[in-house]
């Protein structure tokens, strides 16, 4: 019979090795994808900030991405490292709830980011005579506001719903708390309230998925569409520019939202998966890791922002120098 640890006051998550030099390999390996996903997205988070060329929706919205992958990929990582590094994989009871919290709604507000984000490319590309009528400064707020709003409100409830269980183990067999593993460690099993979560957490996830290409699927038909010999040119330019951004961008959301549904819809079982901890890693890095270079680093100008920022630091730091 298992006993009760309802009240414990830590977990223990997965190990990726129990050899003390694959776990220094890990730790370095963490170190490179956390610092290459960080650095990448304060670089967007920066220029977007201080260059006013880049004041305008699409790169608000970018804005707002990079700094949801920042805080997602931190939830966890910096974690995982320090496992690795002290050989300790103890995590507080209070610090598994906040992990669950946080990369819930991280990852909630970052998916809804992208659902705009796509809605802006059909409007400026379906509608570019409409365009700042309708994606004016206070519709965006606005819709990055209800997003922001709508993932604070369910996260909350789909943590509530997660540690309102009763936990008959404290061993959970992924490197953070994730939801799915730590529903295995409930004694009922899958309460019908968690059921009702996770149903809304694949509609929502469906939903945003079905927004992006109804909206990608539109823009190739107006720009394939464009009359004229000139224009059929002018519209394959359009087009090829366009798969350009817009297949890496259905890739990593297309990726984040089949590695989650992996994570969470599989069916429980007792044991643990190497596929778990490899979707896992996948879901909760890799995107955060390459938006930067999917949504902003192929862009000529961010590109020209970052190198005038460059310019900036050289310049500030030859005069101190000099100075």
């Amino acid at each position: 019979i298992m006993n009760n640890f309802t009240s414990t006051s830590s977990f223990l998550l997965l190990e990726f090795s129990d050899m003390r030099e694959l776990q220094i390999l890990s730790f370095f390996v963490f170190l490179a994808l956390y610092l290459t996903a960080l650095i990448g997205n304060l670089l967007i988070v920066t220029v977007v900030a201080v260059d006013s060329h880049l004041h305008t929706p699409m790169y608000y919205f970018l804005f707002n991405l990079a700094m949801s992958d920042i805080g997602s990929i931190s939830v966890m990582v910096p974690k995982a490292m320090a496992m690795s590094l002290k050989n300790d994989r103890s995590i507080t009871y209070a610090g598994c709830v906040a992990q669950v919290f946080f990369h819930v709604f991280f990852a909630t507000s970052g998916f809804s980011v992208l659902t705009i984000m796509a809605h802006d490319r059909y409007v400026a590309i379906c509608h570019p005579l409409h365009y700042e009528r309708i994606m004016h400064k206070g519709a965006c707020l606005q819709m990055v506001a209800i997003g922001l709003i709508g993932s604070l409100i369910y996260t909350i409830l789909h943590t509530g719903g997660t540690f309102g269980n009763t936990f008959c183990s404290n061993i959970v067999n992924q490197f953070f708390c994730e939801i799915p593993q730590l529903i295995k460690l409930s004694c009922s099993g899958i309460s019908i309230m968690e059921t009702g979560f996770l149903i809304l957490a694949f509609s929502l996830a469906l939903g945003y998925l079905i927004v992006i290409i109804r909206s990608y699927v539109q823009i190739f038909v107006v720009v394939l569409r464009i009359p004229s010999s000139q224009g059929q040119k002018k519209a394959l330019s359009t087009c090829k520019k366009a798969l350009s951004t817009c297949l890496p961008h259905l890739t990593v959301v297309s990726m984040l939202v089949f590695c989650g549904l992996f994570a969470y819809a599989k069916p429980p079982t007792g044991t643990s998966s190497k596929l778990d901890l490899a979707f896992a890693v996948v879901y909760t890095i890799l995107p955060p890791m390459l938006n930067p270079f999917v949504y902003s680093m192929r862009n000529k100008e961010i590109k020209t922002a970052l190198w005038k920022l460059l310019d900036f630091f050289l310049f500030a730091s030859f005069s101190c120098c000099m100075g």
